[in-house]
């Protein structure tokens, strides 16, 4: 096996990089230059500057993300669902001397249709580091994914993440706020919202009237909607698994504990697996394949 392998995640508007020696980190690297950020510079460029003294020809480069997106380096095709883990590492995309790009997955059927990018190797190194039958990837589009112990069988998405970052930077429910501050009360307090009742619509507007009215300070609107989004994505999509499947939360720190409130709430306790321990789980599992 080759000794040394560089991982990149690179993503619409950041890039980070990791050179390991078998399984152990040697160094690592980041940059803003993500696939909507490159100012003119080929994706070729972008990558031999991030990894400047790191790599020879010898030394493969596996990659994830938006880079094998329509707005990236090159088209990575989606491996459709169900797909056994497997085929994720033997689908790859070559773009370069020993420079690859790991598929996205797609589910089209009538009743879901849906894409990932990067999530599929972050649910690759998860399935490693915690058996599930269901894992719970949060961020802007929060991604729950069904599996067994050989496939990857269905996955939804839910724009949670974004829909607060809009809400809060371009409409009405966050016009003129002042700074926001941290507040668990007013967390929990949206989150008991959501979850008792998940049909959102009606109730964004009440956002805005609440705090117009003064009943939610304007300071803890954001923390407020948080609890309120999250509330309702778990509570509805719940439902739409059995009540004794297995759950893997995959995240980072701060979304865990809101995420791991919202299903304590519910009487559901859940697994977590760090999402960045996840993702370089994940490829380097499929750098080591490549390597073989």
């Amino acid at each position: 096996m080759t000794a040394h392998y560089i991982a990149i995640d690179w993503g619409s508007t950041n890039l980070r990089a990791w050179l390991y020696q078998g399984g152990k980190c040697l160094e690592s690297r980041q940059s803003e230059a993500g696939v909507t950020r490159l100012n003119g510079r080929s994706p070729e460029a972008v990558l031999a500057e991030v990894t400047s003294n790191w790599r020879n020809n010898a030394i493969p480069v596996i990659m994830a993300g938006m880079v094998g997106s329509n707005v990236g380096w090159k088209i990575a095709p989606y491996l459709p669902v169900p797909a056994h883990f497997s085929a994720i590492g033997e689908r790859l995309t070559s773009v370069g001397d020993n420079i690859w790009i790991i598929p996205g997955l797609c589910v089209s059927r009538e009743d879901n249709h849906n894409v990932m990018r990067g999530e599929e190797t972050q649910l690759l190194g998860a399935r490693m580091l915690s058996s599930s039958s269901i894992y719970v990837m949060p961020g802007t589009h929060s991604k729950w994914v069904q599996v067994d112990a050989q496939q990857i069988h269905d996955f939804r998405t839910v724009m949670t993440g974004e829909l607060h970052h809009l809400l809060l930077r371009y409409s009405l429910v966050g016009a003129e706020l002042p700074e926001q501050e941290i507040s668990a009360d007013a967390f929990t307090a949206g989150l008991t919202r959501g979850l008792a009742t998940p049909v959102i619509l009606p109730q964004l507007f009440e956002v805005r009237a609440s705090h117009v009215l003064g009943s939610l300070p304007r300071e803890q609107v954001s923390e407020f909607l948080s609890g309120l989004l999250i509330g309702a994505e778990v509570a509805s999509m719940s439902d739409q698994f059995a009540a004794r499947q297995t759950i893997t939360l995959v995240a980072g720190s701060a979304l865990t504990s809101r995420y791991r409130e919202a299903f304590r709430a519910i009487g559901r306790e859940v697994a977590v697996v760090d999402g960045d321990t996840a993702f370089q789980a994940g490829i380097r599992s499929i750098a080591h394949a490549v390597a073989n």
